[in-house]
C-alpha cells in the first residue's frame, strides 16, 4: 500500500485544488492502492513537528520506502508525481 501525507495551512481554494489534483492523480496511477492523509498544520502541529514540516504545501510518501517529500508549489504536477512514485 502506498501511503502519503499532505500538509497544508488553512482552508482555501488553492489548498482545495491541490488536494483534489493529488487525489485524482493518485487514483489514476494507483487505482485505490494508496492512502492520503491531509493534515492542516494549524490543527495538528505535533504531527507536523514530528515530520519536520516547516513549509507548506508539503507532500510525503511514507511508504513504500524510501520516504520522499516534495515541498512548495504543486503546480508542476507531472514532475511532483514522478518524484513521489519513482
Amino acid at each position: 500500500m502506498n501511503e502519503f501525507r499532505l500538509y497544508i495551512v488553512g482552508k482555501n481554494k488553492e489548498n482545495e485544488k491541490a488536494v483534489r489534483d493529488i487525489k485524482n492523480f493518485l487514483e489514476k496511477k494507483l487505482k485505490g492502492q494508496y492512502s492520503l492523509e491531509v493534515l492542516d498544520m494549524l490543527e495538528n502541529p505535533p504531527q507536523a513537528l514530528e515530520d519536520n514540516i516547516i513549509i507548506t504545501p508539503t507532500i510525503l510518501r511514507i511508504s513504500p520506502p524510501p520516504s520522499t517529500r516534495v515541498v512548495g508549489d504543486m503546480k508542476a504536477k507531472e514532475v511532483i508525481f514522478k518524484l513521489l512514485l519513482d
